[in-house]
């Protein structure tokens, strides 16, 4: 592998989000070890930017969700697609690696496509066509030669559009894990009796730890007064822990509330993996905390709901029977979800005391997870590495 030209390769790496920045940083860092002198332009966060990228604009102007957060931005956000795209145009780099932030990122690549088509396009983390929306790949086919995916089951719809796909691994198949003894100093730390710990993790939007909280205060009210000794702790991304102090005050049984603004970002995340891995259950809203969870080998219940409307708009469009992550890996429907209209406390309270309650549960849980980490690439080279290979070897073949 090397360049495909003859020469120094040159690579244009876009991220608008926190993952992605991590995604790309780990990507730079195995392109570097596979090609050392391969250049890098383009826009990132601080990862991104310690691989030796500097960033054409702050990636946070592009770490926006929902239309009612884009709206007011859309000038100035269709401004800076235009501007990346000629920065891209401009510095005719071999690769165009885009990474996540899909509204963002294709429409950069259909410009570049239109522009300078003999640049090869990589998009890496595929989109979720298996669950919903399956003809985002063959518009994506439109402007992508290459996806570089996260989790094992995805290639075979990318490659069915038109696309060579790659899967290289989940970031989190990689997480450090946590000793006896850090959990035991956590424990001490914030003063947690030997009782069960539990995790409630309500999501990471102030939507969702607005609609979910109240729910799962009443859930683990019922909990406790069938277990006393239950604690639950809240780890708290900085901007939202004094919303969740404030919708957790009148909790009968108060949470400890870890809030990320605590400590710096290195030293939070490590937390956050130690309480992960300190807890015996959690109480989680569905999405990718699963596989952290599943990681740190926490028995789980998930639970998620939304506005009638959107959950009639999304329920008719979803084309699997789960949500979670490990149970569509494994194929195994072991982890308890309440989605919608079945995210009552009564329910999830009954779900997570059976869980608490039965061993047997919790193994088939515990080994389901063990099953989903080899799968996302435990034991396997880094996730970056591979998918740096594989960025190098599509260049070499130059395969559309």
């Amino acid at each position: 592998m090397g360049p495909p030209k003859g020469g120094r390769v040159k690579a244009f790496l876009i991220s608008g989000e926190p993952s992605g920045d991590q995604l790309g940083g780990a990507l730079m860092d195995g392109l570097r070890q596979l090609e050392p002198g391969i250049a890098f332009g383009g826009i990132g966060g601080p990862l991104m930017q310690d691989q030796g990228l500097t960033s054409l604009f702050d990636m946070g102007e592009l770490s926006v969700m929902g239309i009612a957060e884009v709206l007011p931005k859309y000038r100035h956000l269709k401004r800076r697609i235009a501007e990346t795209a000629a920065a891209v145009i401009a510095q005719r780099p071999d690769v165009l690696i885009t990474i996540d932030s899909p509204d963002f990122c294709l429409r950069v690549a259909r410009i570049v496509r239109e522009n300078a088509p003999d640049i090869r396009t990589v998009h890496y983390v595929a989109p979720s066509v298996w669950a919903w929306r399956p003809g985002r790949a063959q518009k994506m086919a439109r402007v992508i030669d290459q996806v570089l995916a996260l989790l094992p089951f995805e290639p075979p719809y990318m490659q069915a559009a038109g696309m060579r796909c790659d899967f290289v691994g989940h970031p989190v198949a990689v997480t450090p894990a946590v000793s006896k003894a850090e959990a035991t100093a956590f424990r001490r730390k914030y003063g947690l009796h030997d009782g069960p710990l539990i995790l409630v993790l309500p999501g990471s939007r102030k939507s969702e730890i607005e609609r979910l909280l109240p729910v799962f205060g009443d859930a683990l009210t019922a909990v406790s007064r069938t277990s006393p000794d239950a604690q639950f702790i809240i780890p708290a991304v900085a901007a939202l822990a004094p919303r969740i102090g404030e919708l957790v005050a009148r909790w009968p049984v108060q949470p400890h509330i870890l809030d990320a603004g605590d400590q710096d970002v290195a030293t939070s995340d490590r937390r956050k993996q130690v309480a992960f891995g300190a807890a015996d259950f959690a109480l989680a809203a569905s999405g990718t905390v699963s596989l952290e969870l599943a990681a740190a080998k926490t028995p789980m219940v998930i639970a998620y709901d939304m506005t009638w409307f959107s959950w009639q708009i999304m329920s008719r469009m979803i084309r699997i029977d789960t949500v979670t992550l490990i149970n569509l890996v494994t194929k195994q429907n072991v982890i308890p979800e309440f989605l919608g209209p079945e995210c009552k406390a009564d329910a999830i309270a009954a779900g997570l005391l059976t869980l608490m309650q039965d061993p047997t549960r919790q193994k088939a849980q515990l080994a389901a997870m063990a099953d989903t980490m080899r799968a996302l690439g435990q034991g396997q080279d880094p996730g970056g590495l591979r998918a740096a290979r594989a960025v190098l070897d599509g260049l070499s073949t130059q395969g559309r």
